[in-house]
């Protein structure tokens, strides 16, 4: 049982506290509630560049790193389509620093064109080493906006373009930091060996003066159903052949995203996975292969990805795929089969609770989607999942007229 406490300040931060004795450390999560998907249309990839912006010098504070460095701590962040994630992590009795410094960049930014400029360079650079200059590396560039018609998840976390960032002024990036990044549009959670007063009373003199802001009100348009299939053939200088298809599914919070996870791992988590088992260990179809979904809090997608072997064509592998997909629809799985990745899960979520760090960054999550204490359930939400529950889910969401397929054909082959 992971303990919280909590306590939202007069200025809207909403504060959880948990205490881990297993540790002479603390991390400071803060979850601002603005993803790739508040993006503006004309500046996509802004959510994500105010990941590297805030590294860049607040207002009080010009250097963001040494004084941390110097208290022997660490930070990082990560943007996804929903949410911009930071975290900082230092000794104990060195907690205050970082206290004051994720309260200054929260209070503001400094602003300054060679920030901008720095920050502007490192995000290109990272479009082309992962999007531009990686075999296969643009798939979801070429997926999301097919995929997706209307919904803001059209577009990948870094962007639809490098031109996007490229043309981004600085009023345009105060604009974004004004419009999301707040005390009233945060969860800040406090996890190691601190006490939840400590904790609550550092946040009354770092966080408490920060004021409220106007946070722009989020007004997303709504994905319509796709009803036909849809898809995209290219040709790149890859190794293999690739096929992608990528279907609709459920928001985070609807009841059926659960087991429609667990049917992802059925088909496509691990080598005991049934795409795994059937079309490259015993069929030798494809060389690699897998299932995910892509979990945003909207309504994300399931992914089947495999890479074909030499001498397979793209029609055999996307029948074979097919075939296994209609067998689950047809005769679903076994109760043991069930219980096997739901104590897959189970290890899964054991694990990613154990650092006292990623507590921090979960509870944090678990709190902008519910409640924080939500975590301790969520096991429980998988277990109580059976063959039908997969088999019904498998039934409607993995038909062709709700599905993306990507032909990713290789011009190398030799």
């Amino acid at each position: 049982m992971i303990e919280v406490t909590r306590r939202t300040l007069d200025n809207g931060l909403r504060v959880l506290h948990h205490y881990d004795g297993n540790t002479r450390m603390t991390a400071l999560n803060i979850l601002y509630d603005v993803g790739s998907k508040d993006d503006m249309p004309h500046r996509t990839g802004f959510a994500h560049l105010f990941e590297h912006l805030m590294f860049g010098g607040s207002i009080n504070i010009p250097d963001f790193d040494l004084p941390l460095q110097l208290t022997g701590g660490e930070n990082n962040a990560w943007t996804s389509n929903d949410i911009t994630n930071y975290y900082t992590i230092v000794p104990t009795h060195n907690v205050e620093t970082a206290f004051w410094l994720e309260s200054d960049r929260m209070l503001g930014l400094a602003f300054t064109p060679q920030s901008l400029e720095v920050q502007r360079q490192v995000v290109i650079e990272e479009f082309k080493q992962r999007n531009l200059n990686q075999p296969y590396g643009d798939i979801y560039q070429l997926l999301r906006p097919v995929t997706y018609t209307t919904h803001p998840y059209r577009w990948p976390v870094i962007g639809k373009s490098i031109d996007d960032i490229k043309s981004a002024t600085m009023e345009e990036v105060r604009e974004f930091y004004y419009a999301h990044y707040a005390p009233n549009n945060a969860i800040l959670c406090v996890s190691g060996s601190i006490t939840a007063e400590e904790t609550f009373a550092l946040c009354e003199k770092w966080f408490a003066p920060i004021p409220r802001r106007n946070i722009t009100p989020r007004s997303l348009p709504q994905e319509p159903k796709q009803t036909a299939p849809r898809q995209i053939s290219v040709e790149r200088e890859v190794p293999l052949d690739a096929l992608v298809k990528v279907y609709h599914m459920y928001p985070r919070k609807d009841k059926r995203y659960h087991a429609a996870d667990l049917l992802s791992d059925v088909l496509g988590t691990g080598a005991s996975s049934r795409l795994y088992k059937e079309l490259v260990q015993n069929r030798q179809l494809f060389n690699s292969i897998d299932a995910s979904i892509s979990g945003e809090i909207e309504c994300g997608i399931f992914i089947i990805n495999g890479k074909l072997n030499k001498g397979v064509s793209i029609e055999e592998g996307e029948k074979a795929i097919q075939s296994e997909i209609e067998k689950i629809q047809r005769e679903g799985v076994g109760e043991r089969e069930v219980q096997k990745v739901i104590n897959r899960f189970e290890a899964e979520h054991l694990v990613s609770n154990l650092n006292y760090a990623d507590k921090a960054a979960n509870l944090a999550y678990h709190e902008l989607i519910g409640r924080a204490e939500d975590i301790n359930t969520e096991v429980d939400k998988y277990k109580v999942l059976t063959s039908a529950d997969i088999q019904l889910v498998a039934q409607e969401i993995l038909n062709e007229n709700n599905c993306t397929t990507l032909y990713y054909h290789a011009t190398n082959k030799q």
